[in-house]
C-alpha cells in the first residue's frame, strides 16, 4: 500500500497544551546530508545526562519533491523542536509524517514538537510505549530534570504498520517495514529507494553496544533478513550518521552470537545467571562503548530467553 499524506491537524486544545512547553524557536540541530535529500543528526554515544541534554540517538528527515518525512525525534521535546528548526533551515517543503522506529524514549520524546502531524510506527508500538511511558518520563526527569520532561506528548500511532507501508513524498517512495521481535517487539525500518538509504533504527547499533529489550535469537534472525535489503548505506539508531551496508551488521551479529552462545554454555554447565554475567561476551568488551552499562542487562534478558529452550 502506498499513501500520499496530507497535513494532519490534531485537537487545537491538546496541541496548545503540548506546544506551550516548547520554545517558540530554538537553535537548529546540526545535520549531515548523507545522501541527496537525506539528513541525519548524530546523537552522542552516552547515557542521557545534563551535559548531553538527552541527545543520545540518531534522527533525521528525508525531503521529497512535495513533502518531508521525519524519522525519530530525539529524547526530549526540546530536541524535537530543534529538529523541526533544522528542517526549516534546510528546505521550504513541509513535514507531513513522523516515523518512529521503535518505542524507546531517546527516539520518541521529541514527538511533542510534531503533534500536528500523523505518526507512523510498528503495529505494536502504541501499546508497548503506553505501558512504559510514565516510567520513561520519570527516568527522564531523574536524568535531566523536570523542565526537560515537560511537554512529553501522549502516545499516538496514527499509521500502524503490521508488515509494510509505502509513503510517497513526491518522486520519492519510502518503504516502512515492521519486523518481529528483535531489539524490541516494535522495530521498524525506513528505506529510501531513491538513494538506497536505510534508516535502521536500533536494529543497527554501531560502536554503542547493542541493547536487547526484546529477543536475541529473534534479532539474529532479523539481521539475516535485513542484510537482504538492497541499501548502499544505513543510518544506525546509535553510531555514525551513516555506514556502509550491509557490512555494518557484522559486528552486531558477532556480539549477539557471542551473547547467545555464551549463555547457552553457562546453562549447559548448570551455571547461574551470576556466572553468566561474569563470563559471557567478555571478549567483546574492548570493541564497544557502554559495554558495562548494557552487557549485564543483555545477559540477564538472554538467560531468561534461553533457560527453557
Amino acid at each position: 500500500m502506498t499513501i500520499i499524506l496530507g497535513r494532519h491537524v490534531g485537537c487545537a486544545v491538546v496541541l496548545g497544551l503540548l506546544t506551550a512547553a516548547l520554545p517558540v524557536s530554538a537553535e537548529p540541530l546540526p545535520v549531515t546530508e548523507v545522501a541527496p535529500g537525506v539528513f541525519v543528526h548524530q546523537g552522542t554515544i552516552a547515557e542521557p545526562a545534563p551535559d548531553n541534554r538527552g541527545d543520545t540517538a540518531n534522527m533525521g528527515f528525508i525531503v521529497g519533491d512535495s513533502a518531508v518525512a521525519v524519522i525519530d525525534t530525539g529524547g526530549t521535546p526540546e530536541l524535537g523542536q530543534r529538529l523541526r528548526e533544522a528542517i526549516t533551515a534546510r528546505t521550504d517543503k513541509k513535514p507531513v509524517i513522523v516515523v518512529n522506529t521503535h518505542m524507546h524514549p531517546d527516539h520518541v520524546f521529541g514527538n511533542a514538537a510534531f503533534v500536528d502531524l500523523p505518526f507512523a510506527g510498528h503495529a505494536n508500538l502504541r501499546d508497548a510505549l503506553a505501558a512504559r511511558q510514565e516510567v520513561y518520563r520519570q527516568r527522564l526527569t531523574d536524568e535531566l530534570g523536570t523542565e526537560a520532561a515537560a511537554g512529553v506528548a501522549p502516545v499516538r500511532v496514527d499509521r500502524p504498520v503490521a508488515e509494510e507501508l509505502r509513503v510517497d513524498l513526491g518522486n520519492r517512495i519510502l518503504v516502512l517495514t515492521a519486523y518481529p521481535t528483535a531489539h524490541t517487539n516494535n522495530d521498524l525500518t525506513v528505506f529510501d529507494r531513491k538513494t538506497g538509504t536505510l534508516f535502521a533504527g536500533d536494529l543497527l547499533f554501531v560502536d554503542h553496544l547493542p541493547a536487547v529489550d526484546g529477543n536475541a535469537l529473534g534479532w539474529l534472525r532479523v539481521i539475516d533478513r535485513l542484510e537482504r535489503v538492497p541499501a548502499v548505506r544505513a543510518v544506525p539508531g546509535h553510531g555514525p550518521a551513516s555506514v556502509a551496508w550491509p557490512g555494518a551488521l557484522d559486528a552486531e551479529r558477532r556480539y549477539l552470537t557471542a551473547l547467545v552462545e555464551g549463555v547457552r554454555r553457562v546453562l549447559k554447565a548448570d551455571g547461574s545467571i551470576q556466572d553468566a554475567v561474569t563470563q559471557v561476551a567478555e571478549d567483546e568488551r574492548e570493541r564497544w562503548l557502554l559495554f558495562d552499562a548494557y552487557n549485564p542487562r543483555n545477559i540477564t534478558a538472554t538467560f531468561a530467553e534461553l533457560e527453557w529452550e
